[in-house]
């Protein structure tokens, strides 16, 4: 298993990216690869379970692990097929804006190939 942590700035407060986490509703505006979220909830919660839908239609289970408004940190795990991921999100407030920190744990090759579109959306997430 392999660990890689990805960052982005941009000018939005943190509170709307944060936001823009915490309603699943959101996601596509800002992660491209993302079409919609399948859940029974709408908004980040510990326990929660669904699927994330791809714009390709791959739908991957998901399971929220953590979630912690006050520090705009959230943790969950994916799978598809074989291969299972952590991830976790914070979202950090700065001088003009916020920044992000994606923490990922898995495969290598494949945190090595997801980094390019994770970073893309990231970037989306944190910009107006």
């Amino acid at each position: 298993m392999a660990t890689l942590t990805l960052h982005a700035a941009g000018p939005i407060d943190a509170d709307t990216a944060w936001r823009r986490y915490a309603r699943l509703d959101e996601w596509a505006s800002w992660a491209p690869h993302i079409r919609r979220v399948h859940a029974r909830r709408r908004s980040l919660a510990p326990g929660l379970t669904g699927r994330v839908e791809s714009v390709t239609g791959l739908k991957v289970p998901f399971r929220v692990d953590a979630v912690d408004d006050e520090r705009r940190a959230w943790s969950w795990r994916v799978r598809v097929g074989p291969v299972r991921l952590r991830l976790h999100h914070q979202v950090h407030a700065r001088d003009g804006g916020c920044s992000t920190d994606l923490t990922l744990h898995g495969p290598g090759l494949v945190l090595a190939a997801y980094a390019p579109l994770a970073r893309f959306a990231l970037r989306r997430l944190v910009r107006r």
